[in-house]
């Protein structure tokens, strides 16, 4: 990392002095190709802090630039307000995984910051430009990060996507939110966002670092998630070959739990013996029987869950003051194309006193 202990000097010297390096890079670079194609990582930012040291000769940065090893955001803190991140990729293109959107370790007096990014495969190059000018997209590894593309064009960065400017996003308490809901905004069917799963309690919950199969569960967690999945996804108790998908993903990417045999978990069982609201026995799917043994369980999760959960999983525009009445009426539209409406209803209403 580069500190520079300078007053602000002017955005122009910057980009002045950023064009130079560039040029002394290139140059270093065209003159001894096969040192470079063997730097990466820490041995890179060494030559970029040369090559800025240098190029500083002569402008309002010359003999303030020190370099210190640690994990700081930016490598390259320049006049204490400007910084330079170096990234570079081994291979003949210009893209790579950049830093974390969250920017914890963001040096907190930098605020225009440059990427200077060194192409290690043959030819070499050098590239600097405005860090937030050439961020393309979000990747996932442990935690949401930047995707780098050098040469994106102009009104294509993640943010012109996103509606928001880099610095507005990077000053967010939570930037993660922003991003969430911008690529929940763009999801296909059958398509989930395994790193942003909001449990059922209303409290955000981690990605699971482990994938279990369902077998592997005891009878006690089988029992959980199968009642949130009556809880979150209506859908379930209606027909098709798709009532079963938004729950499977949600297992997949909440829970970490590939179930290979989902059906089995609502709709084995044959009939149950039930009665209506007004004390007609009626048979009906096995699903109701299991809605009528978890009541209580699915009266506490739907109580407190977050309602933000609820409006996303019912699809919902609002969430009723009465949300265990609310979420009988989604089941009962749902399960009216196999058993009717209003039976579905008087069945429910009869399971929970409503």
């Amino acid at each position: 990392m580069i500190i520079s202990e300078n007053k602000k000097p002017p955005l122009e010297d910057f980009k002045s002095l950023m064009s130079q390096t560039d040029n002394l890079l290139n140059a270093n670079a065209k003159a001894n190709e096969e040192y470079f194609c063997k730097r990466g990582g820490k041995l890179l930012e060494s030559d970029v802090f040369d090559a800025v040291k240098k190029s500083a000769i002569g402008t309002p940065f010359e003999g303030s630039i020190q370099l210190i090893s640690g994990a700081s955001f930016p490598d390259i803190v320049a006049g204490n307000y400007y910084g330079v991140e170096v990234k570079s990729t081994e291979g003949d293109h210009w893209t790579s995984i950049g830093s974390s959107i969250l920017e914890s370790t963001r040096n907190p007096n930098v605020e225009r910051i440059y990427l200077t990014f060194g192409k290690l495969g043959k030819p070499v190059q050098f590239l600097s430009r405005p860090y937030e000018e050439c961020l393309s997209d979000i990747a996932v590894t442990h935690y949401p990060r930047y995707r780098i593309d050098m040469r994106l064009e102009s009104g294509e960065t993640i943010f012109d996507k996103m509606g928001i400017p880099y610095d507005d996003l990077r000053k967010l308490d939570n930037p993660v939110a922003p991003v969430s809901r911008y690529y929940k905004s763009r999801l296909k069917e059958g398509e989930s966002l395994w790193w942003a799963a909001d449990d059922v309690s209303g409290e955000e919950t981690a990605v699971s670092a482990t994938i279990k199969l369902w077998t592997a569960l005891t009878p006690q967690e089988k029992e959980a998630v199968t009642v949130q999945g009556y809880v979150l996804f209506p859908e379930i108790l209606g027909k098709g070959c798709k009532k079963y998908n938004r729950y499977a993903l949600w297992l997949a990417t909440s829970k970490g739990i590939v179930n290979t045999n989902i059906r089995d978990s609502f709709s084995a069982g044959g009939k149950a013996l039930m009665r209506t609201v007004d004390g007609v026995e009626v048979r009906m799917p096995a699903a109701f029987g299991r809605i009528k043994k978890y009541r209580s369980m699915i009266e506490d999760m739907i109580k407190s869950a977050d309602e933000k959960s609820l409006l996303e999983y019912w699809k919902a525009n609002k969430i009723d003051d009465n949300r265990v009445c609310q979420w009988c009426k989604l089941v009962a539209t749902e399960a009216s194309s196999e058993v009717g409406y209003d039976l579905a209803w008087k069945v429910l209403r009869g399971i929970f006193a409503i």
